[in-house]
């Protein structure tokens, strides 16, 4: 059965970094795209960061461009998600998921998600 489970996440204070990892199991996910979700308290999830697991294109949201980067190892069927100069506002669960296709920017059209792990920014 496919599974993702993040970990990584913690309690930071801004303008730290924390590096998010998602491991991926149960099938192959060479075809899909891994994406990076946050959903924070009172708020709709949120599209961090999509990969094409296969090329590695990548791409992101427009309120993570230039601190985040997302990444993969294949070997390990693992991605990640490295984040810098973290904000308050980027306090949320953070969700990896995977998809087999459609506009990656859409949470409706990843196919497995993760349990997310928390990520908590002080001020």
């Amino acid at each position: 059965q496919a599974q993702l489970v993040e970990s990584g996440g913690g309690l930071v204070q801004a303008g730290g970094a924390l590096r998010l990892s998602c491991a991926a199991s149960g099938r192959t996910f060479s075809s899909y795209t891994m994406g990076w979700f946050r959903q924070a308290p009172g708020k709709e999830r949120e599209f961090v960061a999509p990969i094409y697991w296969s090329v590695g294109r990548t791409s992101y949201g427009d309120s993570v461009q230039g601190r985040f980067t997302i990444s993969r190892d294949n070997a390990k069927n693992t991605v990640y998600l490295q984040m810098n100069s973290l904000k308050p506002e980027d306090t949320a669960v953070y969700y990896c998921a995977a998809s087999s296709g459609g506009a990656a920017h859409l949470s409706r059209n990843y196919d497995y998600w993760g349990q997310g792990t928390k990520v908590t920014v002080s001020s």
